[in-house]
């Protein structure tokens, strides 16, 4: 074990141990506080190639999913070049080859991953503006939430949500939402609770909130 740290704490292998570091936080803080949670799910949020990732091939998914299997990747390969290589020469050309394997491992699991996060056809953001909603997490912020929607062909999606004031409060996972707007900006839907009326008022109906702008 203390040939282990000693080896991921010394050049190469440290050039990725902070980024791991990094990395393994971020998916901490995500899973406990739904801290940027907004980048792991959502079609809405790759569209643009997976913030410029998809010039590398790794675009079609949340940005944080390309990036965090490079870094571990890379760290894995930096780890085992410092190990392998003695020679210092060999030893400062294992950050940038390590760089390299990190990428083309990242583009390989990236492929079958983009199917996951393809948008289901016919379902789009005006779509579910005045729907009614369920949401899934344990609780909605002006930061995180998600509900699951569907659409009038039948097909369902999990989109982002929002929600602020007293009305945030009363949303836990289970709890129906009215969707009032949508903020393209954020890709995610302003919601306020729900509990009387059709399951799935149509768009035109009116709805707390149908003031605020939409997309």
């Amino acid at each position: 074990m203390a040939d282990f740290f000693s080896t991921a704490l010394e050049f190469p292998a440290v050039v990725f141990s902070i980024p791991l570091a990094v990395v393994l936080l971020y998916w901490l803080f995500a899973l406990a506080f739904g801290v940027g949670a907004g980048a792991v799910d959502a079609a809405d949020g790759v569209a643009d190639g997976g913030g410029g990732f998809g010039w590398f091939g790794l675009g079609g998914v949340p940005l944080a999913v390309p990036l965090s299997l490079l870094t571990a990747l890379a760290w894995f390969a930096s780890m085992a070049g410092g190990e392998l290589i003695d020679d210092e020469v060999g030893r400062a050309l294992v950050p940038p080859a390590a760089l390299v394997l990190g990428w083309a491992g990242a583009w390989l699991a990236v492929r079958p991953l983009r199917r996951l996060f393809e948008p289901e056809s016919g379902l789009y953001h005006r779509d579910f503006v005045g729907r009614v909603c369920e949401v899934r997490t344990s609780r909605v912020t002006a930061s995180f939430g998600q509900a699951e929607v569907t659409a009038d062909d039948g097909g369902t999606a999990v989109v982002q949500i929002r929600a602020e004031g007293p009305e945030a409060a009363e949303l836990a996972a289970g709890r129906r939402a009215l969707i009032y707007g949508y903020e393209a900006d954020g890709g995610f839907f302003w919601v306020a609770p729900y509990d009387a009326g059709p399951l799935d008022p149509g768009p035109d109906e009116p709805g707390p909130g149908r003031n605020r702008a939409l997309d």
